[in-house]
């Protein structure tokens, strides 16, 4: 059976606790970049929101944090973000890299700035 989450944080603690760290990362990288940003649990997975909209979505996986959904973005940013993408609107963080603060900011003010 799957696990079934009621808040962000049973989700971020059903990770070994070198995972949690880099989740709580990416967490906290997008609440600094949103400021009045809010999170929920959306398809089992934290999801940011602002106001009533969803922003993105962020899943740990076995070797990576998985953000969903990532638009194409324009021309200054989309070929920061190329590298690190896997599908058309996916993006994954590596855990044997660091968390690209700064470029998740960024990705994540130019979604809101779409909605």
């Amino acid at each position: 059976m799957t696990e079934r989450f009621e808040t962000v944080d049973e989700y971020i603690a059903s990770f070994p606790s070198e995972v949690q760290v880099i989740l709580e990362e990416v967490r906290s990288t997008i609440k600094a970049a949103i400021p009045g940003s809010g999170e929920t649990i959306r398809y089992q997975m934290p999801c940011a929101t602002l106001g009533d909209r969803y922003l993105i979505h962020y899943a740990g996986w076995k070797k990576h944090v998985g953000l969903y959904p990532v638009p194409v973005a324009g021309a200054d940013l989309e070929p920061e973000i190329a590298p690190l993408r896997s599908d058309t609107d996916t993006v994954k963080l590596m855990y044997d890299r660091p968390v690209p603060r700064e470029l998740l900011a960024r990705i994540v003010q130019f979604i809101a700035a779409k909605r």
